[in-house]
């Protein structure tokens, strides 16, 4: 997809605190025209279509078999989902660019790197939130067939923001090494799935220990089964934080190697 902004180019005289006024503001305009560009084509309509046939199939499915009113087999499942549909938006966001040879002249618009990788994330991000509403509807459905704990549906539903984010992170960073969209959606998955069940049983087995623990606290799923049931621990949220920060950090230095050639 090719990125085309004008974005004004501000006098050197401001009020105090208006840097940061111009950085959000110019962030949110490529984030809202990034977001838009999604919906010039059938893509984003695809996309979402297709998430939420799988998503809805897959939970009824399991849903009226169980006979339980909640949605632990919802967000059992969503993390093997979204390692497959995160990838997929974010496979033609750098590879694009680069096979259309316009990345050079991406960054060379006067705006900062860090806006433009940043404006391309929130973008991302802003599909995978809007797929995630259109799944509500499931939420109110069995919360209507009987009584359901609400506190874990909401740490589920912030649990997936939060991992769609990662899982974003590191398919930018892949799609920023290739210029072939299908390799970086490859890419994608396979490090996200490795992030994904570091830590889990299927890994570290019943192994105890430093380096037990260590692998635990860097496996996505941990943190995610952790958000899910409900208890918000700020641990967690740092462990996010973190990850979408340091392949964002890397996302960047990547782009701007590529951006030199």
């Amino acid at each position: 997809m090719m990125f085309c902004t004008n974005v004004p180019k501000y006098q050197s005289t401001k009020v105090p605190h208006e840097d940061n006024v111009i950085t959000m503001n110019t962030l949110w305009t490529i984030a809202w025209r990034e977001f838009r560009a999604y919906f010039t084509s059938p893509i984003a309509y695809v996309y979402l279509v297709t998430f939420l046939v799988a998503v809805n199939w897959i939970f009824f499915r399991t849903f009226f078999l169980v006979g339980q009113a909640d949605m632990r087999i919802f967000f059992d499942m969503m993390p093997w989902i979204f390692l497959f549909f995160v990838p997929a938006v974010s496979m033609g966001k750098w590879a694009e660019e680069r096979k259309l040879g316009t990345l050079e002249i991406l960054f060379t618009l006067p705006l900062r790197d860090i806006q433009i990788v940043a404006g391309k994330f929130s973008a991302a991000l802003m599909l995978i939130a809007a797929a995630l509403i259109l799944t509500l509807p499931a939420a109110f459905t069995v919360g209507l067939v009987g009584y359901m704990d609400w506190g874990p549906v909401i740490g589920g539903y912030l649990g997936l923001i939060f991992l769609g984010g990662a899982y974003l992170a590191v398919g930018l960073f892949v799609s920023a090494l290739t210029d072939n969209q299908i390799i970086a959606f490859i890419g994608g998955v396979a490090l996200c799935f490795l992030l994904l069940i570091i830590g889990t049983p299927l890994i570290v087995g019943g192994a105890v220990g430093l380096a037990s623990q260590a692998a635990q606290y860097l496996g996505l799923g941990t943190h995610f089964m952790s958000i899910s049931r409900g208890v918000i621990d700020s641990r967690d949220i740092v462990y996010y934080v973190s990850i979408i920060g340091f392949f964002m950090y890397l996302n960047l230095q990547v782009l701007k190697t590529k951006a030199r050639r």
